[in-house]
């Protein structure tokens, strides 16, 4: 099953666990080899508009929040108001390159990545991040 076809099992069946309610699915990632978690509420922009719209229009990310991009290997900062971290991630969830505080007005890109995470800046210093480790997505309920 591709990582796509997961995520979109994962919200649908925490969707009906809440009785078809409207109710927010946000995911918490963690970084299996380094025991840390990148993000307690990422948000996932997994059809077009979404993945269009990315962050513009906001003002910026708070810790522990984040945008994952699915599919996509390349993104761009144009018209942000904030720096960010890039995490570019292949199917099997792997890292497959890292940016730390992309400014605005940047291209960044993976051609060997399947999504990429959008995070705060400083993210990745902050939990030891490294190309290779693997992630884990866990759904959540609500932002916390």
């Amino acid at each position: 099953m591709n990582l796509f076809n997961w995520i979109r099992s994962k919200v649908g069946r925490l969707i009906l666990s809440f009785g078809g309610a409207t109710q927010e699915i946000h995911l918490q990632v963690s970084n299996l080899t380094r025991n840390t978690t990148l993000a307690r509420c990422m948000e996932v922009a997994d059809s077009g508009p979404k993945r269009n719209r990315g962050l513009l229009g906001r003002a910026r990310l708070s810790p522990g929040e984040g945008l994952w991009i699915i599919p996509c290997e390349a993104v761009h900062t144009f018209w942000m108001q904030f720096p960010i971290d890039l995490v570019y991630l292949d199917r099997k969830k792997r890292i497959r390159k890292l940016r730390g505080a992309v400014r605005p007005w940047r291209l960044s890109g993976c051609l060997t990545a399947h999504s990429v995470m959008e995070l705060p800046s400083g993210t990745i210093r902050e939990t030891r991040t490294e190309v290779g480790d693997t992630l884990d997505f866990t759904a959540v309920s609500g932002a916390e």
